[in-house]
């Protein structure tokens, strides 16, 4: 039986409005103009979250890092969660409910495998590789596309990416406007440099991905990502499944340095120490400034090109 509903729809629950879930695979949620599901409220962040249908027919939601939240139920989304028919959702102070009558009860949440994920809610110091991947010039796009354009396109990439990190050991995957950040907890020393290949070989196969969508969707240009990737301790949540800390906050600024760089990927210090880079004649050593870093910083830049041919030659 296809668990498929075709009147999967939300409802607004101040106005009535009643929203469809019927054609297409994602659903923008939010203020902005492009979003499918536009909420017209300050509360509400522009790009706020996402709705996607996933090839069990069912319908997941997640938060894309806005500034107020997500609620299934009352219970803040951090990693995409399936719905429920009769859900309450909550974007900031607007309310709707989910409605998929065929479908009914027992969903769980998207891509819980508890492979590689915390045993504990408290905060845990880890040594992690984070992977911070972002579409470049987004909003100019999303001010030229229609809004079921950009939601397929936003809503399909979320998904493969999401997929790739999850399918090559990430421990959690968090969505940010137009980003995603992916962490690789290292518990074993001795398998450090091959968890750091496969978040590489992630970071590759979504670049592959990026242009495989930008291709078949109708899109006025191609899709271009750039990432950062850095290794050092940081802060996990189990409750949360997010990451903080220094090493983080790296990661984000490599991924801007990758603009100025000129190039696709920026790898931090640790990162490139485990992989024994100075040897890579792919990799490029520069030294680069870092918004809100002091002095220089040091990053090994290279082509999504480079880095594909990279990973094939790696034994992990």
């Amino acid at each position: 039986m296809n668990p498929t509903s075709p009147d999967a729809y939300l409802v607004l629950q101040s106005s009535g409005r009643r929203y469809g879930l019927e054609q297409g695979q994602s659903w923008a949620i939010g203020r902005g103009d492009g979003c499918a599901v536009m909420l017209d409220n300050r509360s509400v962040s522009r790009l706020h979250a996402l709705i996607q249908r996933r090839e069990t027919g069912d319908f997941s939601l997640v938060d894309l890092g806005s500034r107020n939240g997500s609620f299934v139920n009352s219970r803040r989304v951090s990693v995409p969660v399936v719905l429920n028919d009769q859900d309450h959702l909550v974007f900031g102070d607007q309310e709707l409910a989910f409605h998929q009558p065929v479908r009914g009860a027992g969903g769980a949440q998207a891509g819980d495998t508890g492979r590689n994920a915390p045993t504990t809610a408290l905060h845990m110091h880890k040594l992690a590789t984070i992977v911070v991947v972002d579409i470049r010039d987004f909003t100019p796009l999303a001010r030229t596309v229609p809004e079921g354009l950009l939601s397929q396109t936003i809503g399909t990439w979320f998904l493969r990416t999401g997929r790739i990190a999850l399918g090559l050991g990430s421990w959690a995957q968090k969505y940010i406007g137009d980003a995603v950040m992916a962490v690789w907890v290292h518990d074993r020393v001795p398998d450090l440099a091959a968890d750091i290949v496969k978040a590489l070989r992630a970071v590759s196969e979504i670049a592959e991905d990026t242009a495989e969508i930008s291709q078949t969707l109708p899109l006025p240009g191609p899709l271009r990502i750039g990432a950062g990737i850095n290794t050092g301790p940081a802060i996990l949540s189990g409750a949360d499944y997010t990451a903080i800390g220094d090493t983080v906050n790296a990661a984000f600024r490599l991924e801007a340095a990758t603009k100025t760089l000129g190039a696709n990927v920026a790898l931090g210090p640790r990162t490139a120490a485990e992989l024994g880079l100075e040897s890579q004649a792919q990799f490029v050593e520069r030294e680069v400034e870092l918004k809100g870093y002091e002095g220089l910083s040091r990053a090994w830049a290279i082509s999504f090109e480079d880095l594909k041919e990279y990973v094939r030659r790696q034994p992990y």
